[in-house]
């Protein structure tokens, strides 16, 4: 397929710029979270305050980008278009869903696809649908060594879906109001350096609450 940067934009209705992340995203609205829709009425869970329910996220523009990126998700077009872009950009690492999550199992054998086609980038998946990972895995398919998918936990300063994770051979993460790893809140909320929600090494990442 013959592209310019421009119909490849077009083609996958943007991309993300979370402002913390050395990369660029996709996302889509909060809105439309399975899990994370019934978490929200939870109070304790990691979704009962969801920063992407509110601030910025909510901007008419903003939620229209994000629908219009789900819309253009299921087109022929969107892969070759994304794999495009990701190589102009000269990207080296990618984050999946930095406001929603999984659909369906379409979606995330799309974005597995991606990672397999793209092997020098680095892809990190955190997802609440534990059942789309698990029917993914259980059929006897397997996650590309750069796709790294982090099962995120239910509730603040409550452990991850540890067994399942290493049963599947997947990796965590984890909300807490101490003991985090992430070094974000200790450096004007930014990765800098850091990669570990990149590198499967990194079992879990605990993220502090906020």
């Amino acid at each position: 397929m013959n592209l310019t940067y421009k119909e490849a934009w077009e083609n996958v209705g943007g991309l993300s710029v979370p402002s913390k992340m050395p990369c660029y995203g996709w996302s889509i609205s909060a809105k439309l979270c399975k899990i994370g829709s019934k978490l929200h009425e939870i109070p304790g869970s990691v979704c009962s305050g969801c920063y992407a329910l509110r601030g910025n996220y909510m901007f008419p523009c903003v939620q229209n980008a994000m629908k219009r990126r789900l819309e253009k998700f299921y087109s022929k077009e969107f892969i070759p278009s994304l794999i495009y872009l990701l190589q102009s950009l000269d990207q080296k690492h990618f984050r999946w869903f930095d406001s929603g999550d999984l659909q369906d199992s379409e979606m995330f054998n799309r974005i597995v696809e991606i990672a397999v086609l793209c092997p020098d980038i680095k892809f990190w998946l955190p997802t609440k649908e534990y059942k789309i990972v698990s029917h993914y895995i259980e059929r006897g398919f397997k996650i590309p060594s750069n796709l790294t998918i982090r099962l995120s936990g239910y509730m603040i300063n409550e452990s991850g879906p540890v067994s399942l994770a290493k049963k599947l051979h997947v990796n965590i993460s984890e909300v807490r109001q101490d003991n985090f790893t992430c070094p974000a809140s200790k450096q004007d909320n930014f990765c800098g350096t850091c990669r570990k929600c990149w590198d499967k090494k990194e079992f879990n990442v605990i993220y502090k609450k906020h």
